[in-house]
């Protein structure tokens, strides 16, 4: 009974976390130099030498919003959504241990990069009857990022 009691205080709370804005408004940099002084050089990121790196590290911070409900990590338990570790590549509904949906079964989907962009815009809209409701990034720029993440998650 106690576990039942503490399973549902802890549901809101993980449903909550799920729902949390994805896509913040835009971040306004300001760069302060002294008078005189020659501005600042692009970073790396910035002018492509190390874009593949950057574009990783910024799924990274986004993918923090999907970590209320799924794992990255070889051998992680599932959450209220499965491990999504190797994930890229792989068919629909086939980690082990998680209860997918009939709809996402049924989908004939394997997670190609372009598959998960339509999945994580609108899941609903994608695999209508799937049980992933919360979650969707509606930035394209975002969810580059993420599945740049969990392409690379499996090749480390």
């Amino acid at each position: 009974m106690t576990i039942v009691r503490n399973l549902a205080c802890l549901a809101p709370l993980l449903l909550a976390a799920c729902g949390a804005d994805p896509a913040p408004g835009p971040v306004e940099q300001i760069i302060v130099r002294e008078a005189g002084a020659e501005p600042a050089t692009a970073s790396p990121a910035a002018s492509g030498g190390d874009s593949a790196t950057a574009l990783v590290a910024a799924g990274k911070a986004a993918f923090a919003n999907c970590a209320a409900c799924h794992a990255i990590a070889p051998d992680a338990a599932n959450g209220a959504g499965p491990n999504l570790f190797g994930i890229v590549g792989k068919p629909a509904a086939q980690v082990a241990g998680f209860d997918y949906s009939d709809a996402l079964k049924a989908s004939g989907i394997t997670w190609t990069a372009a598959e998960l962009d339509s999945f994580i815009a609108n899941p609903a809209a994608k695999v209508p009857g799937t049980t992933m409701v919360a979650g969707a990034i509606g930035d394209a720029a975002q969810r580059k990022a993420v599945i740049a993440y969990l392409e690379s998650s499996a090749a480390n």
